[in-house]
């Protein structure tokens, strides 16, 4: 049970005769409260690997959030998780505190949510899966994938293949629409490339580093900022044959190599081509189908979901895909070196 004191919140183990009188209750159970019962203890035992995860390589005397103070003490715990006061601005917090993650409920279901998520479940099936409502599912989907679908940093080494690929632009959710509304995926009006796609800039080494930006267009302009910095200058860049590629390549005196699909050329001196990159957007589009059209403005989140997946392969677990949804990149790294 759980008694309050002032600001405090201790919690009483249950004794050792309460436990035994407790134990021996379970013989009288029926076989449906039995599975209840392990259903529990299944979830408070995730709960507990979570806040381990959580606060797991947290520094002995964290910087308060707001004011970076580290003159601290214990005020309690919330939800499982240890709370702190600053004795500079009084603020109150914990590991959790300005993370996507804050303020979410129901820790134990969150390792389910994230196998639903590895299934590629759509959000009204993931709630089903895991007991919560539509909502939920849908502000949880979106809070875990804040951080894995945020803006890549590394650099690309040796031969680096960059294309476009497109996605229809759907407006997925809005009660106000700047057109007619069309079935779930639906089809563009017009043949090829137009207005109705939304280009996505995908780049992609030989080691596997993918990173995507969503474009406005697909110009010098708009996929210079959004290439250059993936790229170190030594890399060697492969392209199909369009000239913004060309121009910004000699703009910023890197190797190119262009591969002039239109011609029939598939490679270059038996090294050169783009079908590493191609081939993901391939994955990425199979992938996508099944949730029936994305919703353009959360486009990114799904781009990094998948990137994530891509990446894990057949490695991918609940506790890695949770790794990456707390931001927490090097114990990330060490899980997944194979």
């Amino acid at each position: 049970s759980n008694v309050h004191r002032g600001s405090e919140i201790k919690v009483y183990t249950m004794k050792t005769m309460e436990f035994k009188a407790w134990m021996k209750s379970i013989e009288r159970m029926s076989r449906n409260q039995r599975d209840k019962l392990r259903k529990r203890l299944e979830g408070k035992a995730h709960a507990d690997e979570v806040i381990a995860m959580i606060e797991g390589g947290q520094d002995d005397k964290p910087a308060c959030p707001k004011c970076k103070g580290t003159e601290l003490y214990r005020w309690g715990k919330v939800s499982g998780l240890q709370r702190y006061r600053c004795r500079q601005c009084n603020r109150t917090f914990n590991a959790l505190t300005g993370t996507p993650l804050a303020r979410l409920r129901h820790k134990d279901k969150w390792f389910e949510y994230e196998q639903a998520m590895i299934r590629g479940l759509s959000i009204r099936k993931s709630a089903d899966s895991c007991e919560i409502t539509k909502n939920t599912s849908f502000k949880w989907r979106h809070r875990f994938l804040q951080i894995p679908a945020a803006p890549q940093t590394g650099k690309m080494n040796g031969i680096v293949e960059a294309d476009e690929t497109y996605f229809l632009e759907s407006f997925k959710g809005q009660r106000r629409l700047p057109r007619s509304a069309r079935k779930r995926g639906g089809k563009a009006v017009k043949k090829g490339t137009s207005k109705e796609q939304v280009p996505v800039l995908v780049v992609r080494d030989r080691h596997g580093e993918t990173a995507d930006c969503i474009l406005r267009g697909t110009s010098t302009q708009q996929i210079e900022p959004a290439l250059i910095p993936l790229l170190n200058k030594d890399v060697i860049l492969c392209t199909d044959g369009m000239p913004a590629y060309k121009q910004i390549a000699r703009q910023a005196n890197i190797v190119h190599r262009p591969v002039n699909i239109a011609a029939g050329q598939r490679v270059i001196n038996n090294i050169y081509h783009i079908q590493n990159v191609n081939a993901y957007d391939s994955r990425l589009k199979q992938w996508m189908r099944k949730f029936h059209g994305v919703a353009t403005r959360y486009l990114g989140n799904y781009l990094g979901w998948h990137r994530m997946i891509d990446r894990l392969g057949q490695n991918i677990t609940p506790t890695l895909c949770f790794l990456a949804s707390l931001g927490k990149i090097r114990q990330f790294q060490q899980l997944t070196v194979t």
